[in-house]
């Protein structure tokens, strides 16, 4: 069905009717990335980063001419010679619409590497372009600056969008491909990037570290949850327009018990949705947090497989609201070890972005799996 039928939408991006408030957010990405200044998105998991992405990219796309924009997910890149080869091929698919310009563009621009290339019935969806691995680590700075050759060669600009960024430090030579990736992109000057991911204590990790290639890369944008007030106006608007109500506390409702989580304020907003006939009660909203609960309940069983039962037990003394987690008393009660083994297995929940340090203490990132552990897990 429609988006106008179906007014709330999650697990995909939402670049138009589903995207609320970020505007401020928007109009500093758009402003950042036509003057050239690279941009790094941090935020956790599911908090409207790739909908802000596509929004900025899409807007750029119909108002700028002069400008060449891709976005490359590089979730399931697991190499450095993946990753330039699949840079080398979005980079050339976004320099042109026309696939014989794609193969001009690989045999004449690329000087020192010769690319494998075969385009099948549909250019668009079977051309692929692969190297020697061998000869291309000979030439990884080639690959790297061929977006700035390209633009320079038919006189426009181009914007690099890269998802899932953090996931190169996987790689086993990530320190020699992230100083070069530093030393050949800075001095593109019809270049700018884009560079996001989901793992915001890695992203953290490789632009906030002042010893590391990529400290002060760029302009750092930290996204913070959309406003309870706008989530409220968004969630009563979306009702309307489908020929359904809910008052402005009960839309309030949904978007406390997800606390302003996008992604899940979206979901159990449409949930609720679902199960309404002509008006939204409470206690539908109480059905539809069940059936949101339900529904990730597998998601959440495999979160804590990996963890040991002194990290389950932190996070029960978490869901307890416990401040002191070094105290005897906490520690003692909840058996979570020692000091030291608390501070270790703290940071270890921090950096896979399970906790997070508030004022108040430490927190739950994901609210719905707040509910299920407390349900299932801590009583």
């Amino acid at each position: 069905m429609s988006t106008q039928n179906h007014p709330f939408l999650y697990g995909v991006t939402v670049a138009k009717a589903s995207f609320t408030d970020r505007e401020a957010d928007f109009e500093k990405l758009r402003s950042n990335l036509l003057q050239g200044i690279n941009t790094i998105i941090i935020s956790p998991r599911r908090w409207g980063k790739s909908s802000l992405v596509e929004k900025t990219v899409m807007e750029i796309n119909r108002s700028e001419k002069n400008q060449k924009t891709v976005v490359i997910d590089l979730f399931s890149v697991n190499s450095k010679e993946e990753f330039l080869e699949l840079f080398a091929k979005e980079i050339i698919k976004a320099s042109s619409t026309k696939w014989e310009e794609w193969l001009k563009t690989a045999t004449s621009l690329l000087k020192n590497i010769v690319p494998k290339i075969s385009v099948g019935v549909d250019p668009q969806s079977d051309f692929s372009l692969s190297f020697d691995w061998q000869e291309l680590s000979k030439h990884e700075d080639e690959i790297l600056n061929l977006p700035e050759t390209i633009a320079a060669a038919k006189k426009f600009k181009f914007v690099i969008c890269l998802d899932e960024f953090q996931n190169l430090a996987n790689f086993h030579d990530y320190e020699s491909v992230e100083k070069k990736m530093r030393a050949v992109w800075q001095r593109q000057k019809r270049v700018t990037y884009c560079l996001f991911g989901s793992k915001r204590h890695m992203m953290d990790d490789i632009f906030n570290t002042s010893t590391k290639p990529f400290y002060r890369f760029g302009d750092l944008l930290y996204l913070q949850k959309i406003a309870r007030e706008h989530w409220v106006s968004f969630i009563t608007k979306g009702f309307k327009k489908s020929g359904k109500t809910i008052s402005p506390e009960l839309a309030g409702l949904i978007a406390d018990h997800m606390k302003n989580h996008s992604w899940y304020v979206q979901q159990l907003a449409h949930y609720t949705w679902n199960r309404t006939k002509t008006e939204c009660t409470a206690s539908l909203i109480d059905h539809a947090l069940d059936e949101l609960i339900a529904a990730n309940t597998p998601l959440y069983q495999r979160e804590i497989e990996w963890l040991s039962s002194t990290q389950t037990n932190l996070l029960k003394a978490i869901a307890h609201g416990e401040k002191q987690l070094t105290s005897t008393a906490v520690m003692q009660r909840f058996r979570i070890g020692t000091p030291r083994n608390v501070a270790k297995n703290r940071d270890l929940l921090r950096r896979n972005d399970i906790v997070d340090e508030s004022k108040d203490g430490f927190e739950f990132l994901d609210p719905a799996f707040e509910i299920w552990f407390r349900r299932n897990i801590s009583g």
